[in-house]
């Protein structure tokens, strides 16, 4: 495949050939569909991550950086660690984190229960998706607001990110979900501040706890949500694997970490080199757009053998690149997990005999990937 040839449809619809040609070039590779460099060996691609000197994310085109703000997501340095240090320690709690395990194991099963009557459903729209809305609005006590309206302000935020990321206008839309977003997350640091932001409150100005609270929730809605329903599509699409865990439900935490790899719910990340620079053969220019491909890193064959194939008996599970490394590192990455295993969980513990759909599809999405639907059937009780 010549990477000339390669389109941002490409990288869309369907991106593992694409990406796979681009790391036979090399690890790095100019892309003229992103107009960048895009990195697609694991370690060329750690070695960015953990390289904030020469790679940052602060620079004006981060296009998260555009809607949000000054935030943990688009600054480094010391002004990164006085954004990010408030919330670490919160994120960092195993007694908040046992909590809220305890409460999103709950709760999937409260979703699951109100489907199982029906023998059928979109499992991304019913479960993975309220499952990640419900557990952000109880960790930053927005219930007044409420999961549906969350849902539709990120996925408004989202769409005005994608168009960013393909050189056209945020929109008005993403604009107004912001300033939704941020009037109530004003409103509940003025009544009753959730853990979460306590340790923020006497550090940040508002503006910027309004911008790391919607980083919050921007990741722990698509990340979650595309980590569960990617799950979900993995193992009803991967018989064997689905006969293991429902025998064995150890193998949950497992098949999870398998389609994290397989599949990361954020498919890349962008840096910016902040000056010439070598990396894996590649002369990259001070200025330059550089593309961290986290689904090229995960089918690394040097690093994952037979990278394109669900395995639940990899050896390397953890090897990869999902949550990002380095200063950047998705501080949610616990509950990501813990919130996949539990929709899983309640999901093979509530439906008899589950199988996918005949309207269901694979995950889609430029820069963060899941399915459009994930339809499924199983036997009523």
């Amino acid at each position: 495949m010549n990477l000339a040839n390669i389109t941002l449809d490409d990288l869309t619809v369907d991106p593992h050939a694409a990406l796979a040609a681009a790391r036979a070039t090399g690890s790095v590779a100019w892309l003229p569909a992103v107009d960048g460099w895009i990195v697609t060996g694991r370690d060329a691609a750690v070695e960015v991550m953990r390289d904030p000197h020469r790679f940052t994310v602060d620079d004006p085109r981060f296009t998260t950086g555009q809607i949000l703000g000054p935030s943990m997501l688009s600054t480094d340095g010391s002004d990164h660690a006085r954004h990010r240090g408030p919330f670490a320690r919160w994120f960092s709690d195993r007694a908040e984190l046992l909590r809220l395990g305890h409460w999103m194991t709950e709760y999937a099963r409260r979703l699951v229960a109100g489907l199982q009557p029906d023998g059928r459903a979109e499992l991304r729209s019913s479960l993975a998706a309220p499952l990640a809305a419900g557990t952000v609005t109880h960790m930053l006590r927005l219930e007044t607001a409420g999961a549906a309206a969350l849902l539709r302000w990120y996925a408004e935020i989202v769409a005005g990110v994608h168009n960013l990321a393909v050189g056209d206008a945020a929109g008005e839309s993403a604009t107004q979900a912001h300033r939704d977003l941020s009037a109530a997350i004003a409103a509940v640091s003025r009544t009753e501040p959730p853990a979460l932001l306590i340790d923020a409150l006497g550090v940040l100005s508002a503006d910027e706890i309004v911008a790391n609270a919607a980083v919050i929730l921007f990741g722990g809605i698509e990340t979650a949500e595309g980590a569960t329903a990617n799950a979900i599509w993995h193992l009803l699409t991967n018989p064997a694997a689905l006969d293991a865990v429902q025998a064995d439900r150890s193998l949950v935490g497992t098949a999870v970490e398998e389609s994290l790899r397989l599949e990361p719910a954020a498919a890349s990340i962008d840096r910016y080199a902040t000056t010439d620079t070598e990396l894996f053969g590649a002369s990259i220019r001070a200025g330059d757009y550089v593309v961290v491909s986290l689904a090229g890193a995960n089918r690394d064959p040097a690093v994952f053998a037979n990278p394109d194939q669900f395995d639940l008996g990899r050896s390397n599970l953890r090897a990869h690149t999902t949550f990002a490394l380095g200063p950047h590192a998705c501080l949610g990455i616990h509950l990501a997990r813990s919130q996949a295993i539990a929709g899983i969980g309640a999901l093979l513990d509530g439906l008899d005999s589950i199988r996918l759909g005949d309207d269901a599809d694979g995950p889609l999405g430029l820069v963060f990937r899941k399915p459009a639907s994930r339809d499924a059937t199983w036997v009523p009780r």
